[in-house]
């Protein structure tokens, strides 16, 4: 029997339900996904505890709640396209794949990409597209995108990620300084990529966005 089902059911019920979390697409696919398999083999006691945890070169898997929060806040539908900035452990992209019909993800660091892509294969999520670059550039070749979600802070919501968004789409994004920031929802109501609609969803902490349209180094 897997040891970790009961810590992974302890997450979903008093880290998720408990917090607020109802979508019921969200919570089977975090139910389902091994998030012990995306941390350190030493970590993994550790890996459905209500904290963020490292995955080497200075990056973080996300807290539970918070890879929750921003997925429900997505609204994803089962036809939907998705891009993800920053990889990571490619657990969050797991979850994205589990609702969606395809995810393009964008990783800067080489090899956490590699390391992502062969866990993903392994687990069978053969609509997860990944490739390394300046993430904050989007993915314009496979644009408009249903939803965009970012696992990094930035300054300021990037053009570029408006300008793929589709008509209707939504796109989560902590913005702020290099120590705290707000996660936030855009909504992209028409053509005009000025015509936005934003949402505040709490204070966050996430690494720091680098590229072209986040933060330099």
């Amino acid at each position: 029997m897997d040891k970790f089902i009961k810590p992974r059911m302890r997450m979903i019920d008093s880290q998720l339900i408990s917090r607020g979390i109802k979508d019921e697409r969200v919570l089977k696919a975090m139910e389902k996904i091994p998030r012990h398999l995306f941390v350190d083999e030493g970590l993994q006691d550790q890996a459905y505890a209500d904290s963020p945890l490292p995955i080497g070169d200075r990056q973080t898997i996300s807290q539970p709640y918070i890879v929750a929060l921003m997925t429900e806040a997505l609204e994803l539908k089962r036809n939907d396209k998705v891009l993800e900035i920053g990889t990571g452990s490619g657990y969050q992209a797991a979850i994205l794949a589990e609702l969606a019909d395809r995810v393009l993800s964008i990783e800067r660091i080489a090899s956490l990409a590699d390391r992502a892509r062969k866990l993903l294969e392994f687990l069978g999520y053969y609509n997860v597209l990944i490739r390394v670059g300046d993430g904050t550039y989007g993915w314009r070749e496979e644009s408009p995108f249903d939803a965009i979600i970012v696992t990094a802070g930035a300054p300021e919501i990037p053009k570029t990620y408006i300008e793929q968004l589709a008509v209707g789409g939504r796109l989560i994004v902590p913005i702020g300084d290099r120590f705290t920031q707000t996660l936030v929802k855009a909504t992209r109501l028409s053509d005009n990529t000025e015509d936005i609609e934003t949402k505040d969803l709490g204070g966050c902490r996430f690494v720091h966005l680098i590229g072209e349209y986040g933060w330099k180094g």
